[in-house]
């Protein structure tokens, strides 16, 4: 036996082999190349174009994603400030496409109901262009948590990060999205060359154990769409049961359901009836197959609901005022910060809770009794009668949002020592004020805060964020 196949389960082997018939020898190759790095970039705080001329280490257009870019692995990018920044999210390049194929647009209500680590909800996010609501959800709570980080990372206010189990979150809100990306959780045979140990775990029962869970889900997804709104479902498996066999069954629960056809890319394949229920629909699906594109396997489908999506009115909070707010806008006023996050700032979203101040999504979800982690933007803490900003803040300000700066060149050796927690010598002039409260930026884009002191910058980037 070949000694790829000797690191895939025969059962397995044996099911690709009747899928894919004589390109399955092409289709084994593929495992023994090299897997494919990817990087999206975030529109929200930089364009592709001014990324191009900015980014230190080489890379390559992805065709089928419009921000997308190879990257090599010894590039690291990661150890790049313009990471720390939030300019972009590490992803597997066919990871990119299902969020990349929901066509989210501001001021929508949108759901990624299995959102964690958070690589499709950052991209959902950043297309709302802090307009509408993201509401990230994943049930467990410490992936939660490290969903939290990513958004915080990439600056998107807007959000209401959850950790509910789904059939809950549809009791809440029946037909209440626009827009819902369903990544359900797999058996991830796509992510076999990634991750062997996924082939070591993996058999036939449990595959089609996961296709039931599934089924669930995508039925719960879909009582959540408000008519006229579209469901992404997609997974990283190649199994039909987990993919045509899963929009089957929608398509029999739901024969009004219409599976809508999706950008058609060179090494894209199409859905096989066959390996569903028939329905000629599935077609429309999308298969990626690593043997003909440059990423690992995927499964996507794009289904709309009847009926018109219609925009619910802006939701109304009350005015904020008192010391709070003269506390708040004293700290905005010195560092000269007017907009947030490419939006004006409005002062009836913020809320103070104990002593921690939050910036409220422009839409109201009703989440009483439910688990949420953050409803809205942290954007720092009262302590006696005085204003401390947080990090999530510094990261969701914009490029030249704010006037109290300190931009640094992105090879000075001071970004290391800022991002170690490190206290920073300045230099006359350097720095857009004497003394007090600077955003400490990476060529301009945001990274943190500190406060200059005699030519001193004292380090505020939190503990838990350092590299």
């Amino acid at each position: 036996m070949d000694k790829r196949e000797r690191k895939l389960p025969e059962a397995f082997l044996e099911r690709m082999k009747g899928m894919l018939k004589e390109e399955f020898e092409a289709f084994l190759e593929s495992f023994g190349e090299e897997r494919a790095f990817g990087l999206r970039v975030n529109e929200g705080k930089i364009s592709c174009e001014e990324f191009e001329e900015k980014v230190p280490f080489p890379v390559e257009k992805i065709p089928w994603v419009k921000n997308g870019y190879f990257y090599k692995e010894e590039s690291r990018p990661s150890r790049c400030a313009f990471y720390q920044a939030g300019l972009y999210y590490l992803q597997e390049p066919s990871a990119m496409t299902p969020a990349e194929c929901l066509p989210v647009e501001p001021g929508e209500y949108v759901l990624d109901l299995c959102a964690a680590p958070g690589g499709k909800a950052t991209a959902l996010g950043a297309k709302l262009k802090g307009q509408g609501i993201l509401a990230a959800n994943d049930i467990s709570a410490s992936r939660a948590r490290a969903l939290l980080r990513n958004i915080e990372l990439f600056g998107i206010p807007n959000v209401c990060v959850l950790s509910e189990p789904p059939e809950r979150l549809k009791r809440v809100f029946p037909e209440f999205f626009h827009k819902i990306l369903l990544d359900a959780p797999c058996s991830g045979e796509g992510m076999f060359r990634k991750e062997e140990a996924l082939a070591r775990d993996w058999s036939p029962e449990k595959s089609e154990k996961l296709s039931l869970l599934q089924k669930d889900l995508i039925l719960t997804a879909w009582d959540m769409l408000r008519p006229g709104g579209m469901l992404l479902y997609s997974t990283c498996t190649f199994a039909p049961c987990e993919d045509e066999g899963v929009i089957s069954h929608l398509l029999s629960r739901h024969p009004e359901a219409e599976v809508l056809p999706l950008p058609e890319y060179q090494g894209f394949s199409k859905g096989v009836p066959a390996w569903g229920g028939g329905e000629e629909a599935l077609c429309r699906c999308v298969r990626i197959f690593p043997h003909k594109m440059k990423g690992e396997g995927h499964f996507l489908a794009l289904i709309k609901k009847p009926g018109a999506a219609l925009m619910d009115p802006p939701a109304v909070f009350r005015e904020f005022s008192g010391d709070a707010r003269k506390w708040i806008d004293g700290f905005f006023r010195e560092i000269g910060l007017t907009s947030l996050g490419g939006q004006p700032f409005d002062w009836s979203r913020v809320e103070v809770r104990g002593e921690k101040v939050y910036y409220l999504p422009p839409a109201a979800l009703p989440l009483r009794g439910l688990n949420f982690l953050r409803n809205g933007l942290y954007l720092g803490d009262l302590k006696k009668n005085r204003f401390e900003p947080s990090q999530p803040l510094a990261l969701a300000i914009r490029k030249e949002e704010a006037q109290r700066i300190l931009s640094l060149d992105l090879h000075d050796e001071r970004l290391k020592r800022y991002l170690k927690g490190e206290t920073l010598e300045i230099a006359p002039g350097e720095a857009a004020a004497s003394k007090g409260w600077h955003l400490l930026c990476a060529e301009g884009y945001p990274l943190g805060f500190g406060k200059l002191v005699n030519q001193v910058l004292k380090n505020k980037y939190p503990a838990g964020w350092r590299v």
